[in-house]
């Protein structure tokens, strides 16, 4: 049988009370104990909407406390880093939300703090699991369409949530890394993991569709 899980739980927005709820409502044994807010106000109210016993504002206390053996990165992208060094530091697991970085470059040394450390580290991508994207694979897997050299996906949704991920420093990217992470995985699904990539193209640039008013021929 598992073990029960006491979290730490850094960030108190959308994804936060997502985590949370999941938590405490689908799996059942994991409880968080501890909320990090950068705000006294939202950690306090999250607290107490989720009958949480311990909340803070400092990021290291929050990572550190006794109470806790796994650490949940809920936070903007630009202090993902910061967090997961902080959790590795403790040898506590560590769970982070996508986009795990906003760079390569800062993943890798995201990576290596955690391997380094000899933690536990996950990746929290979670449109990789759902029932309908599990039963697709799973489809694929067992021989349904032969071997997968081609994929389109799409994925939209009325815009972020925060105010921050318009700042491309704190972000890292715009829809490419915000969305464009669960399409990747997904797809990684299909065509199978020890299918490397060997070459990426994107653009930032969005430019609005051009329409050209149908003719006719006499």
């Amino acid at each position: 049988m598992s073990r029960a899980h006491r979290v730490t739980l850094l960030g108190t927005g959308l994804i936060g009370d997502f985590y949370t709820m999941t938590l405490h409502g689908r799996r059942g044994l994991d409880r968080v104990e501890v909320a990090y807010s950068r705000s006294e106000e939202r950690a306090s109210a999250f607290a107490g909407r989720w009958e949480i016993p311990h909340h803070t504002t400092d990021l290291k206390a929050a990572v550190e406390h006794p109470d806790t053996d796994v650490v949940v990165v809920g936070l903007p992208n630009d202090l993902h880093e910061e967090a997961v060094s902080l959790a590795a530091a403790t040898g506590k697991a560590v769970l982070c939300t996508k986009p795990l970085a906003r760079s390569a470059t800062e993943a890798k040394r995201i990576l290596d703090t955690v391997e380094r450390a000899g933690v536990f580290a996950g990746y929290l991508e979670d449109l990789c699991y759902t029932p309908k994207t599990r039963k697709a694979v799973d489809a694929v897997r067992g021989g349904a369409v032969g071997e997968v050299l081609w994929v389109r996906s799409r994925e939209t949704h009325p815009g972020p949530h925060s105010a921050w991920f318009w700042d491309a420093r704190k972000a890292g990217g715009g829809a490419i890394v915000d969305l464009g992470c669960h399409c990747i995985e997904i797809i990684r699904g299909f065509v199978g993991k020890g299918n490397r990539p060997v070459e990426a193209m994107c653009s930032s640039r969005w430019a609005r569709p051009r329409y050209i008013p149908a003719t006719t021929s006499s």
